[in-house]
């Protein structure tokens, strides 16, 4: 890919020119950015939220993943690794699980970074050192200043926000809005892919459960509650989404990630033999407590039907309507966002699934995710904004090219290669009502 009209790093007085770059998350796209700041020989340090590395996907350790192990573990990352003696899975072709995935490949590369990740360490608010967003001179010398939940604050020469979006679920209500009510049943709603046949069995063992959502993480939830009916035949399963098909679920055949493509057979399987009701075009307004929460209390759930009032009850509801950025830290950076996809703007025409084809992504580095706001990025999954198509590969690519960068090696940031699966999920038509996208 060629880049045109580019500029080098800033010049940096001396006392930034010797900070390190600040890498919010310990997520598979923050350590990989690490590894590939460690091979550059820049000194970084990274701003974990959570009490270990990878937490958001520990939270979800249960579910297998799409992508085989080829296309998990990022270069840099894995020659730092190598030349500790660690070896790679023998199948690169399986897909791992989330918890296979942070064992036997985030902890040993944490553990190897281990000196420069601050877990426990959330981050508030991101600026510059003295300066709001509304000041432009000298701008670009000042370090970047980052405040932490614990009331310190610390300097950096770079930030790569790489912060993720699994606490930030998508709203319950098709307008974006949370329903009217969510608050008086906030104990009857859960988050995207709870541990149904695990910890949270009990949550919903014997009861009836909604889940929300068009996609694969709908998908993976519908099948383990499946399961679990058959152990507990008093288990109900109803699946409410707001379009009249769930598209992204239902891929063809030509899709080269194995695991999503045959998500959709055992949905349409359990939806033939009458073990999953589904309500379609159903778009939830409102949600009120019936009953006395300590004798049994369920969750009346009110809506538009086919362009009818209809309401149902339930007692336990899944969110699994996708994720979006939450921007709250950054209000003082200078950021460039698309209004449509909250990602930076030259990316989102490559992702947005009102219009695009992603059978594959298009080659993207530093050049996409550049902000006003100088030597500021946002990588992995929060770079997507609101567009479900995030693959890691998509992400290790991204975080290669901004540490090459932050290295002055323009050429070799510049130099943007992405080789993934066909996904044989996506169609685009002329309506954009029509138009699908892969998750």
């Amino acid at each position: 890919m060629t880049v045109t009209d580019l500029t080098m790093p800033t010049a940096r007085t001396s006392r930034r020119d010797s900070l390190p770059v600040a890498i919010i998350g310990a997520g598979p796209i923050g350590l990989a950015a690490a590894a590939n700041l460690t091979e550059r020989g820049i000194p970084f340090t990274v701003l974990e939220a959570g009490n270990s590395p990878a937490a958001a996907i520990r939270a979800w350790g249960h579910i297998r993943v799409f992508s085989p192990w080829r296309h998990l573990i990022d270069p840099s990352a894995g020659r730092l690794l190598e030349a500790t003696g660690w070896t790679p899975p023998p199948n690169l072709d399986a897909a791992p699980s989330g918890l296979e995935l942070v064992e036997h490949y985030l902890v040993p590369l944490a553990e190897l970074l281990d000196s420069h990740i601050d877990t426990g360490s959330r981050v508030t608010a991101v600026s510059r050192e003295g300066m709001d967003r509304t000041r432009t001179a000298g701008r670009s010398d000042r370090p970047f200043v980052l405040r932490l939940s614990d009331g310190r604050e610390l300097p950096a020469r770079a930030v790569i926000d790489a912060s993720g979006t699994h606490s930030s679920p998508n709203s319950l209500g098709s307008s974006g809005l949370d329903p009217i009510g969510l608050m008086d049943v906030a104990a009857h709603v859960t988050r995207a892919l709870p541990d149904v046949l695990g910890a949270d069995r009990h949550r919903f063992s014997g009861r009836h459960t909604t889940v929300v959502g068009a996609g694969h993480s709908a998908a993976n939830t519908l099948i383990a509650l499946a399961t679990l009916i058959q152990v507990s035949p008093e288990t109900r399963v109803t699946w409410v989404i707001r379009n009249p098909r769930a598209v992204r679920v239902f891929t063809s055949d030509d899709d080269e990630l194995a695991g999503r493509a045959s998500l959709g057979d055992k949905v349409q399987k359990l939806i033939d033999f009458g073990v999953i009701d589904v309500l379609e075009s159903f778009e939830i307004a409102g949600l009120t407590l019936e009953g006395e929460p300590d004798e049994g209390a369920r969750v009346r759930v009110t809506g538009r039907h086919d362009g009818e009032t209809m309401s149902f009850d339930t007692d336990t509801i899944v969110n699994a309507t996708g994720f979006r950025p939450d921007l709250t830290m950054l209000r003082e950076i200078r950021l460039d966002l698309d209004p449509i996809v909250e990602a930076p703007r030259a990316l989102a025409p490559l992702i947005d699934p009102n219009v695009h084809s992603c059978g594959t992504v298009e080659p993207h580095g530093f050049a996409e995710l550049r902000h006003p706001e100088p030597d500021f990025f946002i990588a992995g999954m929060k770079s997507y904004g609101r567009a479900p198509t995030f693959l890691l590969a998509t992400g290790y690519e991204q975080v290669r090219s901004i540490a090459a960068y932050l290295a002055g090696d323009l050429a070799a940031a510049s130099s943007v290669e992405l080789v993934l699966p066909a996904t044989g999920v996506c169609s685009t038509t002329s309506s954009a009502t029509n138009t699908t996208c892969c998750s």
